[in-house]
Order: structure tokens, then C-alpha cells, then sequence
């Protein structure tokens, strides 16, 4: 067992695709987890399959690395907006951050966000600039950025006073000085840690205590609790008090920065046992049979353990911690049961109770969803951190052998006390070439998004900084992409609740329909794409009801993809000409769910990605505008 003041507990926090998970590989291979004939994966930290293939860390995750008799504890969490709750838990159990920057970009929106957290927790970042070794990375510049960002976020004369590492985390090297030290290695970063990252404050004599994080789940054994223990020793089938908490305020008047009170109280007291206890050593989890303060340590026994419950010795009842805060959700879709004439086609789990027992099987150990029962009896209402969060739930979903329909998202609005509606805002980051900065500006002002400054770094490139309502970024990312020709970089945070905007047009373009069911056909699709952007290939099966395309113009349009060309008995010139058809936009899952209207859905099997009307018969859709008209 590793002494206390041996022991050091770090989470690596920077915004997304800023190097975490890389430099975490770089680490493995300096403190030699691995055997050198090892073969071992990149990113071997996402283990996750679609982390993997998007290149993004959507769970926490902790290991362990031995560095001349010290145990350093790293844990790498997401980057993404979306998964920022998470972070913020995660912040309780660790003693310091290594806060990685871009050479490049420099501080970026959830920079900001996760250095704020650790700020107000007391916890001194070390920073490391990274990316110093790429074309014109500007680490001097990137620095003295992140030090008026420091400035600005209220930080103490110690915390300004923060140690500098500058680096490649792909190539495996950190330095002190990026012009004197050779550039190889990683022993700088250990002699950093060690010297600067505090041991954990434990006093291992006094009875057991500490508190719930991170949540997951175990086959055969269940829900499982992980935090850092804050005080004495725990053996494996040990007496431990379960004390559940919550807070009494109201949350999203927080985001308003309103004076809300934080008072909280205990709402239960149980006896239980410590049935499992497993702990990390570099990336595994292993079983131990005792543990103590100042370790990570995962703990199961408590049947309904959750997020902020206190785990403490018998008869420390009255040492309750106060709960941590678990995000609320900003964005919501309904997840519907597949009526497509397709259906059941390409799934093995079709039916709403399918569905239901999928998503509370999500609920066990992602906290940040939401999940309601509607007036349907055919779907079920699905709320997040974002579009990003809830389309990852459904590609996991699609993946595991579901069929479902998902509407589009909408935001998720609050009224205070004297009737006026608020809504979720965000702060928008994007760096275009200067050439595009016009038609950025234009199409975000049209989504009422109001620019706050604007920056240029003298290479050709703008940064240009928005306020907008949640509902302004809604379908705005493929638009972007394609007016900056996939030169732009956009990123953005939750902030907050502010007024109601008003009424935002974010779709200027309607969809092409299809009225009838069979095979698209060339002859019907060359005549269909002069009208907008198609999203099918010839021979692809459609329905009535399906959307096959955009149209170019607002308003949607009917039309007959399967339709063949007639048959005579002469044959004149020209008339056999070569069809000429353009690819076909292939839309993703996040795609869709960007692309799609009010009034449409996303069909979600395990093979295929369609979009359609929410009502697929024309003349159902004629009566119900005409009952809207109306009323």
C-alpha cells in the first residue's frame, strides 16, 4: 500500500481536441505500463467504440502511473460542452488539474469553463501549452492568453503563479523552457507534478468517509459508486452508512446567477456493506480487499447509490456532504417507436417496451438524462446536455440492434416566478480565414445571435465570439461547414438562462417528399436534383412519406421518385442520352437530427438512416394544415 504523501490525484481538463487522451498515451509509455514489445492501441484511454471513431472522450476515465515511488492518479475527462457536468464532478477528487491549451487556437470556450470550476474549487492548475511543435503554433501568444484568462476568471495570486510545461503530447515530450531543454522525454511533467500537486489531505486513523462522483455499472453486481476516499480505511464486506442528499434550490436560477439559496438536507440514512472494492492500477481495474485515504476506489453494496450520496463509517450519520450538482438538461427529443413501412426490417428490438427498458437501463449510470412518459403511448421524451449527447445515446441504441424514430430537438425553457420565459444561451466561438468572416457574421445575426468581439492572429484567420440562444445553433453546423468550405472551427458552451429571443428561423429550405413507394429511379432522380439536394441513389427502396431531398427553395415539394420512364415502339435520336446524376448527400445521424423540421423525424435502424414526415400520407398532411388553418 502507497503511503499518502506518495500519492497524487490529477485530472487532465482542456476543450475538446486539445491533446488529453494523446498526452495520456505519451504518459503510458514514459512510466513504461506497458511492456516495450507491447502492442498497444492509440488513445488506448477511449476504449469506448464510438469514442474511438469520433475522436472524442465522452466518459471519464482513471489510471494509474508509478514514477520513482509515487502513485499518480490521472483522470481524463471529455472535452465536449455537452459532457461538461461531468467534469465539474469529476474536479471533487482530484488535488490539482493539468490544464492543457492549444499552441494553435489558444484558450476556446470550454477552456474557459473547466479552468473556472477548478478556480473556484481552490485547486492550482499546472499548465501545459501543447501542440508547440506544429506550424505556427504560437506558444508565447497562447500563453499570455491563458494568463488574462486566469486574471479574469478571479484567480489568487497563487493560482496565477502557475508552473509552465510546453510540448508535444503525440510526439511524447514536455519542457520548462521550450529553447533550452532538448525536446525529448516526460520527466519534466512527473518532477512537475510531484513538486507542485499537493498529497491528498487524509487522516487515515479517523473512521471511513467520503463521497460518490462517478457512477457505473457492473453485470451480475449492479450500480457502482466511485470517489476518493477523504478519511480512513474501508475493508472489502465492511459496516458502512449509505446517506443520501439533495439540494433544495432550484438550479437553472443559478445559471441566471440570481441569489438562490444553496441550503440542502439529508434525505436518508441506511445500513449497508462495502460487498466489492476494486481499485486502478494503470489502466485496469483490479480488486482489492482494503483501501484508504487518498485513494480512488470504486465501491459496490448500495443498491440505489447515486451522485454526491456520503459513504461513511457507522455512526457518522451527521457527516453528510453536501450533494454535488448534477446538470440539468437543455435540450429534449421524443424517441418513437418505428411506424415506417419499413420497420422491422433491418432491427431485433422494435417495441415501445424495448425502447423503455433500453433507456432506463441508460438511466443507471448517466445522470445528466432525463427520461418522461408522454400523452403517447408510442414514444417517450428523451432530455440532455445537448444535440451531441442525446445522438450519442441513439447511435448507441441504433448499434445494439434498435429500431426507433427520433424528433427534432427543441430546447427546454423555464419561467420564473413572475411569468416571464427564459431560455438556454451559449457562448459561440468560431475561427474562419478572413474571407468568410462577412457571411459568418450575416448568418449568425440572422439567428439572432449577437457578436460580442472580434480577433484576428495576423495569419489570415478571424476569431469571432457570439452570444445566441441554444435554439440558434440548432441545424447551424452543416450550413456553416459549407459557407466556409470546411475551413471553419466552431465551438460553443452552455452559459446560462436569458429572455426569450423570439422567433429564430434556422431553415430557410424545405424538403422534397416522396409520394409513392417502390425503388428511386435515374430517370426520376436526373429531373429531381435540378430542384435541390438529394439524399438517395437510384434503386434505394422509399415510401410515401419519405423526405429523398432538399429543396432549393422554402416550402416542401411532392414528388415521385420511383417514377419510370415510358416505354414506345420508336426510338428517335437523343432520346437514349446518358444520365448524369450527382452524388447523393448521405446524412448521418447527427446530420439528421440537425436537418430536420418540427414536423419531421429520423428513422434510426441498425443499417439504415432515413428521413421522413411526421404524418407519411399527403392527404392526412393536407387535413391537418387545413385543421391548423382553422383553429
Amino acid at each position: 500500500m502507497t503511503a499518502v504523501e506518495k500519492i497524487r490525484n490529477v485530472a487532465i481538463i482542456a476543450h475538446i481536441d486539445h491533446g488529453k487522451t494523446t498526452l495520456i498515451d505519451s504518459i503510458f509509455r514514459a512510466a513504461h505500463v506497458f511492456r516495450d514489445n507491447a502492442l498497444v492501441a492509440e488513445r488506448v484511454m477511449d476504449n469506448n467504440e464510438l469514442e474511438r471513431e469520433r475522436g472524442i472522450t465522452i466518459r471519464a476515465k482513471h489510471c494509474t502511473v508509478e514514477w520513482h515511488g509515487y502513485r499518480i492518479n490521472i483522470i481524463d475527462t471529455p472535452g465536449h460542452a455537452d459532457f461538461s457536468g461531468e467534469v465539474e464532478r469529476i474536479l471533487s477528487m482530484v488535488d490539482s488539474v493539468l490544464l492543457l491549451v492549444d499552441a494553435n487556437e489558444g484558450p476556446m470556450p470550454q477552456t474557459r469553463y473547466v479552468l473556472m470550476r477548478a478556480l473556484r474549487l481552490g485547486l492550482r492548475p499546472i499548465v501545459i501549452v501543447n501542440k508547440a511543435d506544429r506550424p505556427g503554433a504560437a506558444p508565447g501568444r497562447t500563453l499570455d492568453l491563458t494568463f488574462d484568462l486566469f486574471v479574469e476568471l478571479g484567480a489568487n495570486d497563487a493560482q496565477c503563479d502557475f508552473p509552465v510545461l510546453y510540448g508535444s503530447g503525440l510526439q511524447g515530450w514536455l519542457v520548462r523552457d521550450l529553447a533550452k531543454d532538448p525536446h525529448e522525454g516526460m520527466n519534466a511533467l512527473f518532477e512537475t507534478i510531484i513538486e507542485n500537486v499537493p498529497a491528498p489531505s487524509a487522516n487515515l486513523d479517523a473512521p471511513f468517509l467520503m463521497q460518490v462522483s462517478t457512477l457505473g455499472w457492473r453485470n451480475h453486481i449492479g450500480r457502482t459508486g466511485t470517489g476518493r476516499v477523504l478519511q480512513g480505511r474501508l475493508t472489502r464486506g465492511g459496516a458502512i452508512a449509505h446517506i443520501t442528499t439533495r439540494r433544495t434550490g432550484t438550479q437553472w436560477l443559478r445559471h441566471r446567477g440570481e441569489d438562490v439559496s444553496d441550503d440542502w438536507e439529508v434525505t436518508g440514512v441506511a445500513d449497508d456493506r462495502a460487498v466489492h472494492l476494486w481499485v486502478t492500477r494503470g489502466i485496469e481495474t483490479v480488486a482489492c480487499g482494503e483501501v484508504s485515504a487518498g485513494d480512488i476506489v470504486t465501491i459496490a453494496g448500495p443498491k440505489a447509490i447515486s451522485i454526491g450520496d456520503t459513504l461513511a463509517a457507522p455512526g457518522l450519520e451527521d457527516c453528510a456532504l453536501p450533494p454535488l450538482d448534477i446538470e440539468e438538461p437543455t435540450v429534449a427529443m421524443t424517441v418513437l417507436v418505428n411506424t415506417g413501412p419499413f420497420a422491422g426490417q433491418d432491427g431485433n428490438a422494435v417495441t415501445i417496451r424495448q425502447i423503455r427498458t433500453r433507456l432506463e437501463r441508460e438511466l443507471r449510470t448517466n445522470v445528466a438524462l432525463r427520461v418522461e412518459e408522454t400523452n403517447r403511448g408510442d414514444g417517450m421524451k428523451v432530455s440532455g446536455r445537448g444535440e451531441l449527447h442525446l445522438a450519442i445515446l441513439i447511435e448507441e441504441m441504433r448499434r445494439e440492434g434498435m429500431e426507433l424514430c427520433v424528433s427534432s430537438p427543441e430546447i427546454i425553457t423555464h419561467h420564473d416566478a413572475a411569468g416571464t420565459l427564459f431560455e438556454p444561451f451559449e457562448e459561440l466561438v468560431i475561427d474562419v480565414p478572413l474571407e468568410f468572416q462577412g457571411t459568418v457574421i450575416e448568418k449568425v445575426a440572422q439567428r439572432k445571435g449577437q457578436l460580442v468581439s472580434v480577433e484576428t492572429n495576423g495569419a489570415g484567420m478571424v476569431r469571432l465570439e457570439f452570444a445566441i440562444a441554444t435554439r440558434g445553433l440548432i441545424g447551424y453546423r452543416g450550413e456553416f461547414l459549407t459557407d466556409t468550405r470546411g475551413l471553419g472551427i466552431m465551438a460553443s458552451r452552455f452559459t446560462g438562462y436569458e429572455r426569450w429571443s423570439g422567433p429564430i428561423i434556422t431553415r430557410s429550405r424545405g424538403s422534397m417528399i416522396s409520394m409513392d413507394t417502390g425503388e428511386a429511379t435515374s430517370y426520376s432522380l436526373e429531373n429531381l436534383q435540378e430542384r435541390g439536394t438529394l439524399f438517395v441513389s437510384p434503386m434505394d427502396p422509399v415510401y410515401e412519406g419519405q423526405i429523398i431531398g432538399e429543396n432549393a427553395r422554402p416550402g416542401d415539394l411532392p414528388c415521385n421518385p420511383t417514377k419510370r420512364k415510358a416505354l414506345t415502339n420508336h426510338r428517335a435520336a437523343g432520346k437514349d442520352h446518358a444520365i448524369g446524376l450527382d452524388v447523393p448527400r448521405i446524412l448521418t445521424l447527427d446530420a439528421a437530427l440537425e436537418w430536420i423540421a418540427p414536423d419531421e423525424l429520423v428513422e434510426v435502424t441498425p443499417r439504415n438512416i432515413r428521413v421522413r414526415k411526421a404524418v407519411l400520407s399527403v392527404e392526412d398532411r393536407k387535413r391537418l394544415h387545413k385543421r391548423a388553418a382553422d383553429e
